[in-house]
Order: structure tokens, then C-alpha cells, then sequence
């Protein structure tokens, strides 16, 4: 009895669901109840954190000094640039995209595949804007409870993302003295 109720439950939250999607655009193109699961995780993961932080004794920062926000930015964009795009971290991705070629500058072009779940996490991972706020958090979150070591792995990935900009000043300007 117990079981049917539960059942019923479950199938009018479905129904439910999917009423309240349904007019969305997008349809199969956008995994709706994937998307709020890792929204869902992302936030408890945040507040997970938060109360761990309180937990402990630490203390928020009253703000970012412009070192460590520009530490971030910089190290946030690559972080997530390497998460979604280079050709090392493939195997991360391989279970929720499709290789589809080279992209240049050692970075590979890959289609999401799958539906639901998988299809959000493909999204995820195939996407640097996404992702950046999850690797923003992850180092917010490093330098409360580890601010040397995340201020040196910011300050190399920081290192990293200005020399790619280098690199590619550099060619750009070998190809405008040909």
C-alpha cells in the first residue's frame, strides 16, 4: 500500500515536471532536470562549504583584495579553458562528449552526447563560461582554507593564461609580417 502511494507520489511529480516545462524552447536540446540537479549540486556543495567554514572557525574574507581578484580571474579562465577544451583533459570528457576534431592551439572539438545527466555534464565540462563558476568557487573556497598553496596554483595557472596570450601575439604578429 505503502508502495502504490509512493509510486502515485512520484508519478505526479513527473507529470508535474513536466507540465511546468513544457512550453520552455529548447525541448530535447536542453536537459531541463539535469541542469537543476547540478544546480542543485553546485548550491549544496556551496553551502556545504559555507557551514564547514563555520565549523572550523574560519573566517570569511570582508572582501577580495584587486591581487587575489585578478589571481582568480586569470586562473578561472584558464582552469576552466583547460577543463573543457584541451586535448589532455579528453579523457575527463570522453564519457559525455563525441571527438569531433583539433581546434587549434592544442585544444580538440567535441560534441555532447547523450541525453539527461549525461547530456547536462557533457554540457558542463564542454563548456569554459559554465564551468567557471564552479572552478571560481573551488578556489574561493582554496583560499580560505588553503590560501598559499591556492595562491600558487592561481599564480601558475595565472602564469599559464598570460602566456597563452603571448603566444598567440606573437603569432599574430609573425602572420602580419608575411
Amino acid at each position: 500500500m505503502a508502495k502504490q502511494h509512493s509510486d502515485r507520489q512520484a508519478l505526479q511529480q513527473s507529470e508535474f515536471a513536466g507540465r511546468l516545462f513544457a512550453d520552455y524552447q529548447g525541448g530535447g536540446e536542453m536537459p531541463l532536470a539535469g541542469y537543476a540537479t547540478l544546480l542543485g549540486i553546485y548550491n549544496a556543495a556551496f553551502a556545504g562549504l559555507l557551514l564547514a567554514v563555520k565549523q572550523t572557525g574560519r573566517q570569511l574574507p570582508k572582501q577580495f583584495s584587486y591581487a587575489d581578484l585578478v589571481l582568480l580571474s586569470l586562473s578561472t579562465y584558464k582552469l576552466s579553458r583547460i577543463i573543457s577544451k584541451d586535448r589532455v583533459t579528453s579523457p575527463l570528457r570522453a564519457p559525455f562528449t563525441e571527438y569531433e576534431g583539433p581546434a587549434g592551439a592544442s585544444e580538440v572539438k567535441e560534441k555532447v552526447r547523450g541525453d539527461g545527466m549525461q547530456r547536462a555534464v557533457g554540457d558542463l565540462l564542454t563548456c569554459p563560461w559554465c564551468l567557471g563558476p564552479w572552478v571560481a568557487g573551488a578556489l574561493a573556497v582554496g583560499l580560505i582554507f588553503r590560501p598559499r598553496a591556492t595562491r600558487l596554483l592561481g599564480g601558475v595557472f595565472a602564469a599559464v593564461a598570460v602566456s597563452d596570450f603571448l603566444q598567440h601575439a606573437t603569432a599574430a604578429l609573425k602572420k602580419t609580417e608575411q
